[in-house]
């Protein structure tokens, strides 16, 4: 084909993956399975079956994915779960590929190789379905940080073991159990001091750099994040693990125009995200999905949600007396996404017999459990108590600088649900020299004074010194999530 139709071709199906999205927000549908959708129906015309091409584009697509959840990643929440996360992305991907591998053994007659073929593949959580639902879902934050940090951190290990798993499926393994899993350490703890470091560096240099335009900015941290994958895999450690802590890094750093380089780190995660699933769905052929190929995916998938994850969930959470409820909301809203298909592509890409048969397998458990879990997973929350539907209507905050007189300019959104509702300017209490300049309302602008009331909707234009940029923000989220009685904590000014 020539340039322009491949140009038309490829804007018409971003347009219509765009549409895709909202109809998905309209349902009630994570935006995921329709871009699968799109892609099945694409293939009706496009004959697409290279499974090299599919897997080295994934796994490009994956970085990109990781990298705008590690810009977004917020440090303060994450910190207090990191133990837990990094526990369930090991200990409990070891547990989850044990537990499917004896199950797909003994119950579902598979050989031993694709048994443990298909626990490796579908162990881990997607970072995609994790990091574009849960955003959306009201649940408290320290679950929203342990399922994000599991998610970015699992598909290091798991490359590895779905690697090492064909290797033995084709009879090409020469490596015992102990070495794998010592790689898989080496690989995993090498990624995260490179990423450490690398993100590091390259928030001090774009701090002191003066580029000549700020649309440079988001260029350039998502080029650090990029050259940590690049330097992850060329020292043979893990990229995976590198992009997501080193974004992590520079999304926590105090860069020059932050809300503009997450911006765009969030536009290029979801042109990833098309791309990616709709590739996905071009692999995918229905019509060799078998009545055989169809039950069975249905009873892994099946076995894997009501049991493989929860008893993952189980051993990891142990050492912290989690109640049973928290550990059955984990393991409920461990979404399996673009990541299993992904990895279904490694042994797709080798001349293993039965690896296409793995791949539908794999393709029907997702689209199937993702349809099931995603949309309920507030409900499940409610019905297990463990929110009330408050805990996450966090505000929406963007920042510009004001460089003469060292002061930033922040545009406060208030959610439904929030807090904030009902809440007077005076009652915020806010630090010296902050203004709440203007109140929109109903698209129509209004100057507030002490006594005006802020109402769910509305948006605050607040003009704030920047030493006191972080403590403003953080008063805003306390009211929000626990009202005007919100105890105002004693944090310490940001210096920038």
């Amino acid at each position: 084909m020539s340039l322009d139709v491949v140009l038309l071709a490829g804007a018409a199906v971003l347009l219509a993956a765009l549409g895709a999205a909202r109809l998905s927000s309209w349902l009630g549908l994570p935006s995921l399975l329709l871009f699968l959708f799109l892609g099945v129906g694409v293939g009706i015309w496009v004959d697409f079956d290279d499974a090299q091409m599919a897997h080295d584009l994934g796994f490009a697509a994956l970085v990109l994915i990781l990298a705008e959840g590690g810009f977004t990643t917020k440090w303060r929440e994450i910190r207090s779960v990191l133990t837990l996360a990094g526990l369930l992305a090991t200990v409990g991907v070891g547990t989850s590929i044990v537990a499917m591998t004896l199950f797909s053994h003994f119950v579902l007659g598979l050989d031993l190789a694709t048994a443990l073929l298909l626990g490796a593949i579908t162990a881990p959580t997607d970072s995609a379905a994790v990091f574009s639902v849960l955003r959306r879902v009201p649940i408290p934050g320290r679950f929203r940080a342990v399922l994000e940090a599991e998610s970015g951190l699992n598909d290091a290990p798991v490359v590895l073991l779905v690697t090492a798993a064909t290797a033995w499926a084709l009879g090409e393994s020469t490596e015992s159990p102990v070495e794998i899993l010592g790689m898989v350490a080496f690989e995993l703890l090498g990624g995260l001091v490179v990423g450490l470091v690398i993100g590091w560096v390259g928030a001090r240099v774009l701090k002191k750099i003066a580029l000549p335009a700020s649309g440079l900015y988001p260029l350039g941290a998502m080029g650090w994040a990029l050259l940590a994958d690049g330097a992850g895999a060329s020292l043979h450690v893990s990229g995976f693990a590198a992009v997501y802590i080193c974004a992590m890094v520079l999304g926590n750093s105090d860069l020059p125009h932050r809300n503009a380089t997450k911006s765009f780190a969030e536009g290029v995660g979801w042109v990833a995200q098309i791309g990616l699933f709709v590739m996905l769905g071009l692999l995918a052929h229905p019509e060799r999905f078998s009545p055989q190929v169809l039950t069975v995916g249905v009873i892994a998938g099946l076995f894997l949600t009501v049991i493989a994850r929860p008893l993952s969930v189980a051993v990891c959470s142990v050492w912290f007396r989690m109640p049973w409820r928290e550990q059955a909301f984990l393991s409920w809203a461990g979404l399996r996404g673009a990541v299993p298909i992904i990895m279904a592509t490694v042994p797709l890409a080798s001349p293993l017999t039965q690896a296409r048969e793995l791949f539908d397998l794999v393709f029907v458990f997702v689209v199937v459990y993702t349809t099931l879990q995603a949309p309920t997973l507030e409900w499940v929350a409610r019905k297990l108590g463990v929110t009330t539907g408050d805990d996450a209507v966090d505000i929406e905050v963007e920042v510009a600088p004001l460089d003469k007189i060292q002061a930033d300019f922040m545009q406060i959104k208030v959610p439904p649900g929030s807090q904030l509702h009902g809440v007077t300017v005076f009652e915020l209490r806010l630090p010296p020299s902050t203004v709440v300049s203007l109140i929109i309302r109903d698209g129509k602008p209004f100057a507030p004074g002490s006594r005006d009331v802020i109402r769910a909707g509305d948006e605050l234009l607040v003009v704030v010194p920047s030493r006191f940029r972080y403590q403003v923000e953080t008063r805003f989220k306390q009211v929000g999530r626990g009202g005007r009685l919100s105890r105002w904590r004693d944090t310490q000014p940001d210096s920038s």
